[in-house]
C-alpha cells in the first residue's frame, strides 16, 4: 500500500530521514565524509565488502532508495539491494539490451528497475512446493509468477512484459541452456542451499552462465564473531573470512577477477550496535544469530575473458 501511495512513503521517508539523524546522534556519531577511515567501505569505490553505517548515508544509496520506493535507512537487507544495483550499475550493465539473470529473486524490486533501464532478465526462483516447505512462500520472500516481481508498478507493465521472463530453477541444480548473459546476481540466498561448501559451489556453477567478461554480483551472510566456529546447517550457513579467501583464490585459479575484499565492519559507533530478534527496521546492520554476529556481505567476479 505504501509504494502505490505516494503521499504515505514520503512521510514514511521523513520519518526515517529523522530516526537515522537521531540514531547517529544517540550514539555520537555524525556521518561526514572526513570521519571516513581509510579502510571503511564505500559505494563510491565499490568493491567485495560488507554493510556499513557510513555507505547508508551516501548520496547514491538514497537514490537507488528512491527509485525502489523504500525509505533509506540502516538496513542491510535494503544494503543489499542497493549494493547490487550500485555494482552493475558503476560496471556498466545496467544498459539498453544487457542480458541478465536472478537467482532466488523472491519479491525483490531489482528485475523491475533493470528492465525499467533497458536489460532484459531471466528472474528465477524455488518452485512453490519447495518454497512453502522452507516457508519463504508465507513471508512474501518467494515469486511464484512474474507479476509478483513488479508489484508496486516500477517498471511499466507492457515494458515489464517485454523484458521479464520467469523460470522455476534450484540454484543446486542450474539448467544448462542458462547461458549467454551479460550479468547475474544474488540477493541473500546462496547462506540457504544445504551447506556452506553448496553455497559456493553454487557461486563456481553460476559463472558458468556468463559470457566472457560478464560480471556476478552475490550477497551473503558474513560471520563477524569468528573465522572458526560457524553454523553450517541445512537451512542457514554463515561465511567466514577464510571461506571467502578460499573461494578468492579457487576462482582466481580459474582465470576469473574477484574484486578485492574489504573486511572492515565500520568505524563510527553506530557499526558497533548489534539488532536482536525481533528485528527492527533500522539500525539492523548488525544482527544476532544464536552465538553469532552476522552482517552482510557483497562479493563482485568478473569472468575470464
Amino acid at each position: 500500500m505504501m509504494k502505490h501511495n505516494v503521499f504515505l512513503w514520503k512521510l514514511y521517508d521523513i520519518y526515517f530521514s529523522l530516526h537515522n539523524q537521531l540514531t547517529l546522534k544517540k550514539h555520537a556519531s555524525l556521518c561526514a565524509s572526513s570521519q571516513r577511515g581509510a579502510e571503511e567501505p564505500s559505494l563510491e569505490n565499490i568493491t567485495s565488502q560488507l554493510a556499513t553505517t557510513f555507505q547508508c548515508f551516501e548520496p547514491r544509496y538514497k537514490e537507488w532508495c528512491d527509485i525502489m520506493r523504500s525509505p533509506a535507512r540502516m538496513n542491510r537487507k535494503q544494503w543489499e539491494f542497493v549494493y547490487i544495483l550500485e555494482a552493475l550499475w558503476q560496471l556498466g550493465c545496467i544498459a539498453e539490451g544487457k542480458r541478465g539473470l536472478g537467482f532466488g529473486c523472491g519479491q525483490e524490486p531489482i528485475p523491475a528497475i533493470l528492465a525499467k533501464r533497458g536489460c532484459n532478465i531471466v528472474a528465477t526462483d524455488l518452485d512453490f512446493e519447495s518454497a512453502l516447505e522452507q516457508g519463504w512462500a508465507t513471508t512474501q520472500q518467494h515469486a511464484a509468477t512474474p507479476e509478483a516481481l513488479n508489484p508496486f508498478g516500477m517498471c511499466p507493465g507492457d515494458i515489464f512484459q517485454q523484458r521479464v521472463s520467469f523460470r522455476v530453477v534450484n540454484m543446486n541444480d542450474i539448467p544448462q541452456d542458462l547461458r549467454g548473459f551479460d550479468f547475474l546476481w544474488s540477493s541473500c540466498a546462496l547462506e540457504h542451499l544445504g551447506s556452506l561448501e553448496s553455497g559456493l559451489q553454487f557461486i563456481h556453477n553460476a559463472m558458468n552462465c556468463l559470457n566472457p567478461g560478464g560480471i556476478a554480483v552475490h550477497t551473503t551472510e558474513f560471520n563477524l564473531s569468528s573465522d572458526e566456529d560457524t553454523l553450517d546447517t541445512s537451512t542457514l550457513a554463515l561465511y567466514r573470512k577464510k571461506d571467502l579467501v578460499r573461494l578468492e583464490k579457487e576462482l582466481y585459479d580459474l582465470g576469473h577477477t574477484v574484486l578485492p575484499f574489504n573486511f572492515c565492519k565500520g568505524a563510527l559507533p553506530i557499526d558497533e550496535y548489534i539488532d536482536i530478534p525481533p528485528y527492527r527496521p533500522s539500525p539492523s546492520l548488525k544482527i544476532q544469530i544464536q552465538q553469532f554476529t552476522v552482517t552482510s556481505i557483497g562479493i563482485i567476479i568478473k569472468k575470464a575473458a
